[in-house]
């Protein structure tokens, strides 16, 4: 007996097809350096030290190095917001957040953009490595 219910759809009479309506464009990209913080920040103030650490947490990020100019220049908007939440202004924490979710700040970030640092694809070859024998799971019987 074949399949129940009807015959499915000529796929050439199908609404969506699932294609790009519009192509992919690459371009070729600069990555840029890190700049320094300013001096102050804009209100005059000291940057917090918990800014400046933050400032070269993003240095040492392997998502970095790729960043052009203009992704410096949003993320030194972003550090503006992130020294105003440490000296106490917490009204900015939603535009921060905002601001940074767009670099992959966290994992869950990471994931809607489709980030996967290469430690995770090392895990994955060890979990699919096949195990031979309950002994080699669990290792020699002790008496």
């Amino acid at each position: 007996m074949a399949g129940r219910g009807p015959a499915p759809k000529d796929p050439s009479k199908r609404a969506r097809r699932n294609a790009d309506p519009v192509a992919l464009r690459v371009i070729e990209a600069k990555p840029e350096t890190q700049p320094e913080l300013p001096e102050l920040m804009p209100n005059g103030e000291p940057w917090p030290a918990r800014t400046h650490e933050w400032w070269r947490m993003w240095a040492d990020s392997p998502l970095a190095e790729d960043f052009t100019a203009n992704d410096w220049s949003e993320l030194l908007d972003a550090a503006v917001l992130h020294g105003e939440y440490w000296s106490g202004n917490v009204k900015v924490a939603a535009e921060l957040r905002l601001r940074v979710s767009k670099f992959g700040a966290t994992p869950e970030d990471r994931a809607r953009l489709r980030i996967q640092f290469a430690q995770a694809d090392e895990a994955d070859e060890k979990r699919r490595k096949p195990v031979s024998s309950a002994r080699d799971r669990r290792g020699p019987l002790t008496g």
